[in-house]
């Protein structure tokens, strides 16, 4: 095990991210991991990793950093300029380093979280089994730090011999996401629950690694003939407290203001709001590149 990366700038927040812990609710514990667990695959894949090798999760880049020695590495995810030293880098693509040289990934200009992965993967200390940062329960390495000097563990596969991967680019405007029918659907009026399908739903600045929040899409007010906004977006059926629940990553919970929040990789076991449907598997990694004001619509699995 060696040092290969010290971060000079960490950017707004980069964690080290493996596919999580899964297994431990009776403990209290989500599973965590990296939010686009593709794009971690991917990166892991294209520098001869184990796919559940621990990389970089970078939240809107801005990050600076150093190889202290050779190394391989690849940046997929969120899109943006990538440089090393006076060089132009392409995403999606193994890219050897030598030691002395700068790695910089600009601001996204599309999706939020872009991830790097190391030849050998980040050899962080494992936390039931894992190396991700799970910000809610506040296990696993702490977030980066300007100054600090990454170690790697050993690779596990051959470098594979690609010339090109085709990766679709982070939407930026509106994205359709797949949702099955929620445990508590039935605690909403009907005309609630088809709202939730038919309009476009805008996400929150106040959207993170727990949960993306929702929040309606108003047409201007003074739109003659349009109908007022109802106070209360998602209204329901049932008024009763619901005792707390189990929750999974993908769950929708409504609040009592009628507004959605889908819930993600750091997510609390358990919640008490109701929730009104349960993201696909499938489209779960979407809401890891979805940028605050990009525009969402569901449909039914």
């Amino acid at each position: 095990m060696s040092g290969a990366l010290e971060v000079l700038e960490p950017g707004p927040l980069t964690l080290v991210e493996d596919l999580g812990r899964p297994g431990f609710a009776h403990l209290g514990v989500s599973s965590s991991g990296a939010l686009d667990r593709a794009a971690l695959r991917l990166a892991n894949r294209l520098v001869g990793n184990n796919e559940r090798a621990a990389g970089l999760e970078i939240l809107f880049g801005d990050f600076t950093a150093r190889f202290t020695t050779s190394c391989w590495f690849a940046v997929t995810g969120a899109w943006g300029a990538l440089t090393l030293g006076d060089d132009e880098v392409d995403p999606n693509t193994a890219t050897a380093a030598r030691a002395g040289s700068v790695l910089r990934i600009a601001s996204a200009m599309r999706g939020v979280r872009f991830y790097l992965s190391l030849r050998g993967g980040v050899a962080a200390d494992a936390v039931l089994g894992s190396r991700s940062t799970d910000l809610l329960s506040s296990l696993g390495p702490a977030p980066v730090m300007s100054g600090d000097v990454l170690q790697l563990g050993e690779p596990a596969h051959p470098i594979p011999l690609l010339d090109f991967v085709p990766v679709e680019l982070p939407d930026d405007d509106l994205v359709t996401v797949r949702a099955h029918p929620g445990p508590r659907a039935d605690w909403f009026t009907p005309g609630a629950v088809d709202a939730f399908y038919e309009r476009e739903w805008s996400v929150s600045i106040a959207s993170n690694r727990i949960g993306t929040r929702l929040e309606p899409v108003r047409g201007a007010a003074h739109v003659k003939g349009r109908p007022p906004e109802p106070r209360v977006v998602l209204e329901r059926r049932v008024g009763d407290e619901l005792p707390s629940e189990p929750m999974v990553a993908g769950a929708v919970q409504v609040s009592p203001d009628g507004t959605p929040t889908v819930l993600l990789a750091d997510h609390p076991v358990t919640g008490g709001y109701p929730v009104i449907a349960v993201v696909a598997d499938r489209s779960l990694d979407v809401f890891a590149q979805l940028r605050p004001g990009q525009r969402v619509q569901f449909r039914h699995a």
